[in-house]
Formats: structure tokens, C-alpha cells, sequence
């Protein structure tokens, strides 16, 4: 273990382990109904839980014996009233342990370390490598956009609990410790109804208010105070983007009307963090030709926030302006005096202008060829026999199409709302500025058509050449998507009209490529091993046409959705992957744990920066895979794939996934605006379910069967085939490799086996469990192989004891939601059982908030 790893782990057992025993033991004497002897009870439950489980009872039986032997409960409702209790109760420890977490962050963190600004600053200093520094700053970026993806599980009530009381910890204020702990005894946990999508932008720009707008300030200042020539004059270092709003791909509640009041929500709230900073700094800067300009901007920004109708017309650059002025008559006249308040304002402007973030809009490609149709039958913007052109006839009329189209002739519902989207943008740009609506993403796209099906409608929707400021970015999800996506780029690029657009944006052309779908679709590590291949293609054929790529990355918190070690991957794409911006999606539950206080933000904000920078201009030869490296990563691909493919073909996998894990639960959380599967059917089919409940029912099952499944068929297969050596040197050298395997580490330690280990002589589930126990077995051990350690995750001992310990806490959380799962299918096949299966089911419900929140990036 390093030094670093040493002290890291004394830190958090000083400032976590220990601190949460102590504070944790605060709850019993809370003063709340029964809430002593619901903590002691607890206490017995976890223990029976642990041994129950060393003797392979079920948790039906483990229960069953706690009530019997600890308990003088008789009725199933008291029961039942009981193990609500327990659920509350673990809840609250949850967030007991993530608000210590927050707050021992800097202590457990070196935030001078590995992977930070300042050890980039002596790397660079080291190696003599300024100048290339300030070359690779020109064009680099850093995009993180927030989206809503159903995976937050706490209400915005307790984020804000963990907030002030991770800084109560932090200063070790009792008192206020003891009030914080109170409310949240009194906090509920679950929404009786689901967020709209703008109580959901509501959420995040409260993150952009208090987190991301001081760490941004903090590490543009950092950088250029250090390296003052090498961050050129517009262009930011980091940008925003924000989808909650502008995502309607699946959700029928985003409208066009939404997108315009989530902007307006977004500039209200940068205006407002302006506002208050220029506050602060009338206290400081009261000097003479100073006060005049601060007055000034301070009423401006007033009027435009606090005074209903007075939306002037506010510009970045007036801001930047003023700012500027009054910087160079405290350099020129007062000696620099409070020079750095002003300087640090600028850099904020410089990142957040007048949109905050940058609010995308994504919508499915199979919407779009019905609103054309719609156009073509109601319009002669288009032919009337539009629909029954061939693809090379549709792709000539968008091409060359102009005109303006009314959503007055059309029903309300998808089609006018569309049109009146694409229309929308203008609005936003016009107060928000260019960079607060910007690019339109196209969700399942597979084909050429679907992209300038898109470029059409916004020159049929009034959008003129010369003021066609749009990025149209294809998403590919699917193992297909992404094999066939260097045909549709070629396609495109060789479109004379796509490509006179792309010249006028630049010669840059943004792809999203998607983790999530591609896990579903094809495992782990064909998913993985499928993206980085597509974007070493398609870096390759766009140099070929002298477009700069930029590869848009739709990760989500877990290893299964592109989550985990994730600026490992960036540090290690090697020089055959574009790497001119980093951009992925930080969605719901990784928000709060990766970025939920300054300090985190920061720190991971800085990791990606340095990841980027460092592939580049450090050792980029060591991390670029060899051909018979990559030659190996596409057998274990293939075999990795062809294992998968055999479980979710199995006919079991559906009704296994249904009535053993909380899947069909899911969308009765509450704890987003979007349904939890695409399409209206009442059937369930892996196609139309969505990554994030597949992904999550697996992590709440214990058994995160898309973190590893297929992994040990894979290696078992190239050891049979004396490949094995070959596969531990890959492992050595590719940290590509050594970050998927680092990643499959975390998925596999968060599983427990012994929970549902009674299902393995089951006549209907037994042999799919059995199958899937085997794989984590197999995977397991050769992972020791290749790491030569005998425990998941001993590289990273304080992210095992995290894991280790709040594993442990929801312990009896797990065990409550198995019993009532395996209770409900008791009453589906026996009805006779006297208990209603809705109170099972809202147990169920209710224990998926305390284990998703413990997981931090479990679905």
C-alpha cells in the first residue's frame, strides 16, 4: 500500500469509521415514537442477518426467526409496522455516513496529490513541457452536463440535510449536529408525487449555485495564477451543460414551454450568484471610479432578477466589460488592491456568461420522420407524398429545404410541440446567449437520414443559413449503433449541405456515444471494448476529412454505465482517440457523490482536467494499445459477448429479473419525471426497459450482473487457449485495460451472494441463479489472477472500506426487501396468505432508497 493509500485510509477511518459509531448511536435518543428500542432491534436484526446468512437461511426464514426469538409480535401488521421502522431508521444512518463522507473529504482526499492541477503543475515544470501545455489549453475543454436520469434517490429536503450537516461535522458542532439529525427523523424520504422536469432543473441549478460555480472560480484562478500565457482569451476551460429541460427522449412531460422555463431559471440563477458576489465586493472595493461601475452593475443585475417583467437586454460582454474596467483602475490607480476579488468574478463570467449551462435538447430519431410526415401532409413545405420517397429522395428535399413552418395548423401532442422546440432555441439565445441552447441530439440514431432529418426540420422551422448556430449530434448506444456509425459519419462528411454546416461551425463534429444501452445490450466488456473502437475509428476518418471530432461521453454512476475509475479511461485513450474535450454526463446520484460539495467538485473536476492532459503530453506512446493488444481485447470482447448474449436470451432472464429483483417497482419511487420503459405496452422487453432500472434492480439484487458477467468466460476461454500470459502483460501495461478490470472490482464488491443463495434449488429461478453465481466465481478468481491480490478493490483501501461499511449498514435493508419480495410471489401463486400485497410491495418500494443511496453510483 503507498503512502498515500496509508494515510488515506487512517484519515477516513479517523474522520468516518470511528465519527459515524459515535454519532450514529445519537439516533437512540432522538426524541421520537418507539425510535430506542427500533435502534436496539436493529442492532439484533444486523447481527441475525450475518450469522443467518454464514448458515444459508433465507431472509424469509432469517425474519421469520428474528420476530420469533427477539420479538413478542404475533400479527403480520405488526410486523410489517416494524420493518417500516427498521427502513426509516437505515434511511437516516445512510445519510448519517454520506454527510461524514462530505465532510472528511479534504482530509481523506490529498487535493494536492495524484491527478490534481498542482501535481499537473509539476509534471509539467519537470519534464519541461510548458510549451506544449499552452498549446494543448488553446482548444481544451472540460464538459460536465447534468442531467436528471432517475437515479437520485434522495429528495431535495435531504440533500440539503447532508449539506449542512456535513459542514456541522466538519466543525464538529454538536449542537448542531444533534437539530440536524433531528429533522431528518422528521424528513420524508418518498414523494407522493414524481418531480415535474422543472422541479428537477429546480434541483441541479442548485448545484450550479453552490458547487459548481465556486470550484470553477477556484480552479481557473489556480491555473492562472500558475500558468498565466497558457489559458488563451475565450475559451473556458470547463463549460456546463444541463439537460433536465431539453431532454424529451422518453418523456412526454418536457415541453417547449419547459425548455424556455428551465433557461429562464438558469439565467435567473447565474445572475443572482453575480449579483451576490458584486455585493460582496462593494464592502472591499470602495474606492474612488470604482463604486460608480459597481453601482451600476449591481442595479442591472437587480432589475433582471428581482423585478418582475424587466428582462433588459444584459449581455456577457457588458458584464465582462465593467468588470474589466474596474479591474484596470485598481491595477492603475490603488496599487492592485483587492485585484484578485475582481479577477476571480471574470473567471466565473468567463465559464458561466449568461446561461449558467449550456441546455441541450435530445429527442428520439423516430419522432422526427412523423413530425416531417405531418409537415409534408398539412404544408407544401415538403412533397405530400413525402412518406413514400426513397431515403436518397428525403435526404435532397431536407437538404435543400427553407421555409417556416406554423405550428398553428397543428394538434397539440408530440408534432407541434417539436416544431415549436426547434423555435424555442431562438428565444433562449436571445437572453441566454448562443452558448445557452446549442446543439439538438438525435437518441437511437442509425442512419444518415436520421441526422438530416433533423437539419431539416430547423430550416423548415425558420432557421436561416446564416444564423444556423447549431451542433446536430448523432447518439450511438447499441453494440450495431456503434459498429455502423464510421458509415453514417462517412455519409455525412461526403453530404456537400452537412458539410458547408460543419464548416461554418468550426469543421467540429460532436458524437455521443452511450454507456448505458450499449451494457444492456452487449455486456461489459463488449460495450467498453465496442466504444473505444468506435472512437478510434471515427477520430481516424474524421482527420481523413479534416473535422475535429469530439467525442460526447453518456455515462451514468455505476462501472455498467460507463461510472467508476472514470478519469482513468480519459488518462487513458492513448493518441489514436481525439482528445481535444472531455464531455460526459454527470447524472443524478454521481452528482451529489462526486460533486456534491466544493471540495469534491473541485477534485474530480481537476482529475478530468489532468486526465486529458496528462494522456496527452505524458507517456501518450506507453498508454496507446499495441495491435496484438488490441487484437487480444477483441477476443475477449467476443467471448465476453457471446456469454452475455446466452443469459439475456435465456427464457427465464425476463420473469427472473421481474420477480425476484425490485425491477417492476421501480417507476412507484417517484424520483424522476421520466416512465421507466420506452413505449406504451404493458409487456416487458429488454429492448424498450431503460438502462438505469435494468441497471439498478441488478445492484439492489445484490448481484450487479452488468458490472462483470461474461468477464470470466472471457479470460477462462484465452487461458484454455494458453493465452493467459498475454493477458496478465496487458494488464501490466494498458491502464485502458487495468481501469475495465479496476471497475469490474467495484461492481463484484458490492455483490452478495448468501442473500439470494436460496433461490439455487429453486424448479424456476434455481438454474439462471446458478448461472450467474458461477460467472461472479469464475470472474473472481481470475481477477485475483491478473491483480495478484486476493480481495476486490485492495488497491483502493478506502473505497473498500467505504464499500465494506455501508454494505454493512443496509444489510438488514436488503434482507427486509428480499422477504417482501419473496412474500409477494408467495401471494401471486397462493392468494390465500392473509397479509394485501400492497404493503409488501410499498416495502419493497421504500427499502430501495436507503440500498440505491448506499451504493452512491448504483444505478
Amino acid at each position: 500500500m503507498s503512502q498515500q493509500s496509508s494515510r488515506g485510509l487512517q484519515q477516513f477511518r479517523n474522520f468516518v469509521s470511528i465519527k459515524f459509531q459515535l454519532y450514529n448511536s445519537l439516533f437512540t435518543s432522538l426524541p421520537f415514537h418507539r425510535i430506542e428500542k427500533t435502534g436496539i432491534l436493529l442492532s439484533l436484526l444486523q447481527n441475525i442477518c450475518e450469522e443467518g446468512f454464514k448458515k444459508k437461511m433465507s431472509p424469509h426464514q432469517i425474519i421469520d426467526e428474528f420476530f420469533e426469538k427477539h420479538t413478542t409480535y404475533t400479527k403480520d401488521q405488526e410486523k410489517i409496522d416494524l420493518l417500516f421502522r427498521f427502513v426509516q431508521f437505515v434511511e437516516r444512518q445512510v445519510v448519517l455516513f454520506d454527510a461524514l463522507e462530505d465532510a472528511a473529504f479534504r482530509e481523506v482526499h490529498d487535493m494536492g496529490g495524484i491527478g490534481t492541477l498542482k501535481q499537473l503543475e509539476a509534471e509539467t515544470i519537470q519534464n519541461n513541457k510548458q510549451e506544449e501545455l499552452a498549446e494543448k489549453l488553446k482548444d481544451y475543454s472540460v464538459r460536465l452536463v447534468l442531467t436528471a436520469h432517475p437515479t437520485q434517490f434522495y429528495p431535495g429536503t435531504v440533500l440539503g440535510i447532508i449539506n449542512d450537516l456535513s459542514r456541522a461535522l466538519s466543525e464538529n458542532n454538536a449542537s448542531q449536529i444533534n437539530v440536524y439529525l433531528q429533522q431528518l427523523g422528521k424528513t420524508p424520504f418518498l414523494k407522493k408525487q414524481k418531480p415535474t422536469p422543472y422541479d428537477e432543473a429546480v434541483s441541479l441549478i442548485w448545484y450550479l449555485e453552490n458547487v459548481f460555480y465556486a470550484a470553477a472560480g477556484r480552479i481557473i484562478g489556480y491555473m492562472k495564477s500558475q500558468f498565466p500565457d497558457a489559458l488563451p482569451a475565450n475559451h473556458s476551460l470547463i463549460t456546463m451543460g444541463f439537460w433536465p429541460g431539453g431532454d424529451r427522449d422518453g418523456n412526454p412531460f418536457v415541453t417547449a414551454a419547459t425548455t424556455l422555463q428551465v433557461a429562464d431559471a438558469l439565467r435567473g440563477g447565474i445572475i443572482k450568484c453575480y449579483y451576490l458576489d458584486v455585493r460582496r465586493l462593494k464592502r472591499r472595493l470602495t474606492f474612488k471610479g470604482v463604486d460608480t461601475i459597481l453601482a451600476e452593475l449591481e442595479n442591472t443585475l437587480y432589475t433582471n432578477i428581482f423585478i418582475p417583467g424587466q428582462r433588459t437586454a444584459l449581455t456577457k460582454e457588458w458584464i465582462m466589460e465593467n468588470l474589466v474596467k474596474i479591474r484596470d483602475i485598481l491595477v492603475y490607480q490603488h496599487n492592485g488592491l483587492f485585484v484578485h476579488l475582481i479577477e476571480n468574478l471574470i473567471n466565473k463570467v468567463e465559464v458561466f456568461g449568461l446561461h449558467f449551462a449550456s441546455l441541450d435538447v435530445r429527442q428520439d430519431s423516430s419522432i422526427h420522420n412523423g413530425v416531417l410526415e405531418s409537415i409534408a401532409e398539412r404544408t407544401d413545405a415538403l412533397p405530400s407524398d413525402y412518406a413514400s420517397k426513397s431515403v436518397a429522395e428525403k435526404i435532397e428535399l431536407l437538404t435543400s429545404a427553407a421555409s417556416d413552418v406554423g405550428t398553428h395548423i397543428f394538434d397539440e401532442g408530440i408534432i407541434k410541440d417539436t416544431i415549436q422546440t426547434i423555435k424555442a432555441i431562438k428565444d433562449v439565445q436571445r437572453f441566454n446567449g448562443e452558448a445557452g441552447c446549442s446543439r439538438y441530439i438525435i437518441s437511437q440514431c442509425n442512419s444518415t437520414l436520421n441526422v438530416l432529418e433533423v437539419y431539416g426540420l430547423f430550416k423548415l422551422c425558420g432557421w436561416r443559413d446564416n444564423e444556423f448556430n447549431i451542433d446536430i449530434v448523432p447518439l450511438f448506444e447499441t453494440i450495431d449503433d456503434l459498429k455502423n456509425a464510421g458509415d453514417i459519419m462517412t455519409e455525412l462528411y461526403e453530404n456537400k449541405v452537412y458539410a458547408a454546416h460543419l464548416k461554418k461551425r468550426g469543421n467540429k463534429q460532436t458524437i455521443m456515444l452511450g454507456f448505458s444501452d450499449g451494457t444492456k445490450d452487449g455486456g461489459y466488456l463488449m460495450a467498453n471494448w465496442s466504444i473505444y473502437k468506435a472512437k478510434e475509428a471515427l477520430t481516424k476518418l474524421s482527420k481523413q476529412y479534416e473535422i475535429d471530432v469530439v467525442f460526447f461521453d453518456g455515462r451514468g454512476g455505476p462501472p455498467a454505465r460507463g461510472g467508476g475509475k472514470t478519469h482513468k479511461f480519459y488518462a487513458s485513450m492513448g493518441k489514436h482517440i481525439s482528445n481535444k474535450e472531455i464531455q460526459l454526463t454527470i447524472q443524478g446520484q454521481t452528482v451529489s457523490s462526486n460533486f456534491g460539495t466544493i471540495d469534491s467538485a473541485q477534485y474530480n473536476l481537476e482529475q478530468l482536467i489532468n486526465a486529458g492532459i496528462s494522456n496527452e503530453l505524458f507517456s501518450v506512446n506507453e498508454k496507446t494499445l499495441l495491435p496484438d493488444e488490441e487484437a487480444l481485447l477483441q477476443e475477449l470482447a467476443e467471448a465476453g459477448f457471446k456469454s452475455y448474449c446466452e443469459l439475456k436470451d435465456d427464457p427465464a432472464f425476463l420473469d427472473y429479473l421481474s420477480h425476484v429483483s425490485p425491477l417492476r417497482f421501480y417507476n412507484e419511487t417517484n424520483i424522476g419525471s421520466r416512465p421507466a420503459k420506452r413505449g406504451g405496452g404493458s409487456r416487458l422487453t429488454l429492448k424498450d426497459l431503460r438502462a438505469i432500472p435494468f441497471v439498478g434492480a441488478w445492484s439492489q439484487l445484490k448481484q450487479n450482473v452488468t458490472g462483470y458477467y461474461g468477464v470470466g468466460s472471457a479470460l477462462e476461454q484465452l487461458d484454455k487457449q494458453g493465452k493467459l500470459p498475454a493477458v496478465k502483460a496487458l494488464y501490466q501495461r494498458s491502464l485502458f485495460f487495468r481501469t475495465l478490470m479496476d471497475n469490474c472490482e467495484m461492481a463484484m464488491k458490492k455483490c452478495f451472494f448468501p442473500l439470494t443463495a436460496h433461490l439455487a434449488d429453486d424448479p424456476q429461478f434455481g438454474p439462471l441463479w446458478n448461472k450467474i453465481y458461477e460467472e461472479y466465481e469464475l470472474t473472481q478468481r481470475y481477477v485475483f489472477q491478473l491483480s495478484g491480490q486476493n480481495e476486490l478493490m485492495a488497491a483502493y483501501p478506502v473505497e473498500q472500506l467505504s464499500v465494506q461499511m455501508r454494505e454493512r449498514i443496509v444489510l438488514p435493508l436488503i434482507t427486509i426487501q428480499q422477504y417482501a419480495m419473496s412474500r409477494i410471489r408467495k401471494l401471486e401463486t397462493a392468494p390465500k396468505d392473509s397479509a394485501p400485497k400492497e404493503t409488501f410491495e410499498k416495502l419493497v418500494i421504500r427499502s430501495s432508497f436507503g440500498i440505491i443511496n448506499a451504493g452512491r453510483n448504483s444505478a
